[in-house]
This record gives structure tokens, C-alpha cells and sequence, in this order.
């Protein structure tokens, strides 16, 4: 079971278990994560999952579609070259022990 590491605005760090297919968002939302709103519940049409995805996994976590980069224009904390939703990052194996950096607010 992959594992993924959300790391707060305060640094602190909370790690928690993934499922195969779920994505990051709902991974987040399911185990309780302060700091992801998910407003829309997955849909990528709110952007209140917004993350900063850690340097070592920008290659693997895919590529920014043309929805979600219009919806990053939006986003209530800075957008920066590493933003993504985290309803658009979908687990696999791969993916274990990804680590998601929290943006000071969604909304």
C-alpha cells in the first residue's frame, strides 16, 4: 500500500496510507488532512486540493492538463512551477512515499 506525506504550511509532517487508483485528494480527505478543502469533491473544478509537489517526484506524479493548469491560475496560495491539484494525482505503487508540501490556505 503506497504512503504519502503531506507536509503542512507549520512544517509539520503527517503521513498517512493510499490506495491504489484513489487519488492524492481523496487520500487526504479520507484520513482526516487539515489543509485540503476539496471543495468539489475530485470533480477539477474548485481547486481547493491545491499542493506543491516535492522536487524528487515532479517526473512521476504526470503532467499538468489543460483544466487543471487553467484552475492553478486560480488558486488562493501562490502558484508555483511544482503546483498541482491533488485530485489530478492518481496513486500507484510508484507513487509510494510521495510528498506533498500544503499551501498556506485554499480558499
Amino acid at each position: 500500500m503506497p504512503s504519502i506525506t503531506f507536509i503542512h504550511h507549520d512544517t509539520r509532517a503527517e503521513t498517512v496510507s493510499a490506495n491504489d487508483g484513489d487519488s492524492a485528494m481523496y487520500t487526504a480527505l479520507l484520513h482526516g488532512v487539515d489543509g485540503i478543502t476539496g471543495e468539489c469533491g475530485g470533480g477539477a473544478v474548485c481547486a481547493t486540493c491545491h499542493v506543491y509537489v516535492d522536487d524528487n517526484w515532479l517526473g512521476k506524479v504526470g503532467t499538468v492538463g489543460a483544466d487543471e493548469d487553467e484552475l492553478l491560475e486560480g488558486v488562493a496560495s501562490e502558484r508555483l512551477p511544482n503546483s498541482r491539484l491533488s485530485c489530478q494525482i492518481k496513486i500507484t505503487e510508484a507513487l509510494d512515499g510521495l510528498v506533498l508540501r500544503l499551501p498556506e490556505r485554499q480558499v
